[in-house]
């Protein structure tokens, strides 16, 4: 048994593989998240006792391993492994070790980034490591968070060549590009994405470390600072959408699935997506605002970010028209897809203020902004994740408790709204983020969202806990359920180890 998991090149085991490391990440992550509420639910030192470079440490481990090491390769990895193949009608990847080895990089960037945090006084540079900090932070600590980074965009852009490799060459005879599923164009163009946008954090990444180590003089205060926020965000912006583009996917197909129609607007959506992955590459510098940028360039990058929410709001629209007038069916996937579409238009509207640079630069590093971050990431693709693993509970031979499934969801969303809304009437109220204390005032927003966020985590591990999932009694029904179009349902449930051994032929759509 071991030795298949070990060496499995097979991708639903790899697939497998990631969604336990995305809930292994997540369980350390959010308990990270945990710890600094329990930090925040009251003014002055608490659970620190007023460490401030521990609770640095914390917000940089809970950054970088929910971004990295949760969402992506939940998303990503897991889903994308699991059912692209399946989608278009391929027996497995195109390159089945190449998806080992871009798997087994992922646990030792993790291991490296919790050793990171142990490591003397541990990396608290924040999750985008600007210098001068992370140029003076002495020791191993950044050292080697930025080691597993490496290790991490090296099986990001491995497992991104697979990708796109299987969808170009393996399609089922007779599928053109157009008739694929909304959930394959996402991951194939979260691959292009991720091809173009981590060797720029690479490239960042070596001369941070070479100023560490090799006293060149990129970052230091000799040469320049801003370079480095220049190259992070031309990666970050993307990696944002990188993050969500999956989530888009899996929402499309389960709003398609249980409304029993086609998704209103098959192409508009496809080109929607196309749009946010190149206007993703040009908007940059809106995270940059108050560094001294001039009036042109910041009037460009204000007016590109407003832009990027014409194609999101297509999104938004297609996903609303294609509920109304279906018969829908609200299991608690449905309810997940739905849930994200509120969570994820709120992000996008407090986004959209962020868009102003006269506003952004009234509350930039606030935690106005933490709140807008969290809204799009930390609900919206966490929504996609739990809305993916309902729904693939139908083709694993596995099903869930329908009542508990439902609680998760409202205590889920109630508790998350009831966290983070706060922040924005923090962030406006100049309660700046990445801070152990606070002024007085700030008190009551704070000791309600960290009373919640308790709430929240508890709704999580009911996601973890084995009693919410029991075998499904008759595992190998053929079941082709309600008006499903897609390959995935034209196979037993469980599906056997590969799907297609042949391409299959599609002579309609």
């Amino acid at each position: 048994m071991l030795i298949r998991w070990l060496y499995s090149t097979n991708h639903k085991d790899i697939g497998i593989l990631y969604l336990v490391l995305a809930l292994f990440a997540g369980i350390i992550g959010t308990t990270l998240s945990m710890f600094i509420r329990l930090e925040l639910g009251l003014p002055g030192s608490g659970l620190l006792n007023g460490n401030g470079q521990l609770y640095n440490v914390i917000i940089t481990g809970h950054g970088i391993i929910m971004l990295l090491f949760m969402v992506m390769p939940a998303l990503f990895g897991g889903f994308g492994n699991w059912l692209v193949p399946i989608l278009i009608g391929a027996p497995d990847m195109a390159f089945p070790r190449l998806n080992n080895i871009s798997f087994w990089l992922n646990p030792s960037a993790l291991g490296l980034l919790l050793l990171s945090t142990m490591v003397e006084q541990g990396a608290g540079t924040g999750w985008t490591a600007y210098p001068p900090l992370s140029i003076q932070s002495t020791g191993a600590a950044v050292d080697l968070a930025i080691l597993s980074l490496h290790l991490n965009g090296l099986s990001s852009i491995l497992g991104s060549i697979n990708i796109l490799v299987t969808i170009a060459g393996m399609r089922a005879i007779g599928m053109k590009l157009s008739q694929m599923p909304l959930f394959v164009w996402s991951i194939a163009f979260t691959a292009i994405l991720v091809i173009l946008a981590v060797p720029v954090l690479a490239a960042a990444l070596v001369m941070l470390l070479t100023d560490r180590n090799l006293n060149t003089a990129y970052f230091c205060e000799s040469g320049d600072l801003i370079l480095y926020q220049h190259l992070f965000w031309f990666f970050g912006h993307p990696e944002v959408y990188i993050l969500i583009l999956p989530a888009f996917g899996i929402v499309s197909h389960v709003i398609s699935f249980f409304s029993q129609k086609p998704i209103f607007g098959n192409m508009g959506m496809i080109c929607a997506m196309g749009a946010i992955s190149i206007l993703g590459f040009i908007v940059w510098a809106h995270h940059m605002f108050t560094v001294g940028l001039d009036l042109d360039t910041i009037a460009y990058f204000t007016s590109a970010t407003m832009i990027i929410a014409v194609p999101t709001g297509m999104k938004i629209f297609s996903w609303l028209a294609t509920i109304y007038g279906g018969s829908l069916w609200l299991t608690t996937p449905m309810w997940f897809a739905v849930g994200f579409i509120c969570l994820f238009t709120l992000g996008g509207v407090t986004g959209v203020v962020l868009a102003n640079a006269g506003v952004d630069m009234l509350v930039h590093d606030t935690y106005y902004v933490v709140g807008h971050f969290h809204y799009v990431l930390s609900m919206g693709a966490s929504f996609g994740i739990f809305a993916g693993i309902y729904f693939c509970q139908f083709k694993t031979g596995l099903t869930y408790i329908e009542s508990r499934g439902q609680v998760q969801f409202w205590t889920l969303f109630i508790g998350v709204n009831l966290t983070f809304f706060p922040m924005h009437m923090m962030g406006l109220g100049g309660m700046p983020r990445r801070m152990f204390d606070y002024a007085d005032c700030f008190y009551g927003w704070n000791s309600i969202a960290s009373f919640v966020a308790l709430i929240s985590f508890l709704s999580i591990l009911m996601l973890a806990g084995p009693i919410n999932f029991m075998p499904e009694i008759n595992t190998k029904s053929n079941t082709y359920p309600r008006s499903a179009t897609t390959l995935e349902w034209m196979d037993h449930s469980t599906p056997a180890s590969h799907v297609f051994m042949q391409l299959p032929v599609i002579r309609s759509y």
